[in-house]
């Protein structure tokens, strides 16, 4: 069966009704031939006209990261797959919105992360609030500034520390100094203020440290 298939099918089964409007999916039209390679904003327009094929051609292109992405966020490679899956029927529904503003690999990270955040919020994991503001002292874990240089072993230590943080503090650690965002866009992504987004990486930082030490010892 065909991604896109599969997404309409999920699309049903997580209660959106077969039938509903798709106020930014327009009724599909005759396929227009079109490069394999063509960039993605192209893809998106054609997709958005209904080019079924156009939007198989992202689907595979970022369905992989995307899952990265997720697993990441979720430690759980069942509901990574779930999640993947939602945030394919989400671009399905929203492809026309994309407007090349910035990079489309940049606005499906974020709209991944959103759909990944709004899975928390519905198994009601509330992320702990802070009225602490200001700056908070730079305290790195030994071996984190860069996971992908770590050795192996580091790797799956850093791993499985960061899989017993609890969710706000793992999604702020991993948002910021795993992807990069700045404190900034975590707040805006997460609905904290920046203040919360600092202290929750701090304390996370300090809380993977003696998980860590932990384990070493």
């Amino acid at each position: 069966m065909d991604p896109l298939s599969v997404a309409i099918e999920q699309d049903i089964a997580f209660g959106f009704e077969a039938s509903a409007a798709l106020p930014e999916f327009q009724a599909p039209v005759a396929e227009v031939a079109f490069d394999a390679a063509a960039p993605d904003i192209d893809l998106c327009r054609l997709a958005a006209n209904g080019n079924i094929v156009a939007f198989e051609v992202l689907y595979e292109r970022y369905h992989r990261r995307t899952y990265s992405l997720c697993l990441r966020m979720t430690s759980s490679q069942t509901e990574a797959e779930d999640l993947t899956q939602e945030v394919f029927i989400q671009l399905f529904r929203k492809v026309g919105s994309f407007r090349g503003d910035s990079a489309f690999s940049t606005w499906l990270h974020r709209l991944t992360v959103n759909q990944v955040l709004m899975h928390f919020r519905r198994r009601s994991v509330k992320n702990e609030r802070t009225t602490e503001e200001g700056e908070l002292p730079e305290q790195m874990v030994a071996g984190s500034a860069n996971p992908n240089k770590m050795q192996v072993v580091d790797r799956i230590a850093l791993k499985n520390a960061i899989a017993e943080l609890p969710n706000g503090y793992r999604n702020v650690f991993l948002l910021h100094d795993v992807e990069g965002f700045e404190h900034e866009e975590v707040a805006r992504m997460m609905g904290i203020s920046v203040g919360t987004s600092k202290s929750q990486l701090h304390k996370a930082r300090l809380k993977l440290r003696g998980l860590l030490k932990k384990q070493q010892d």
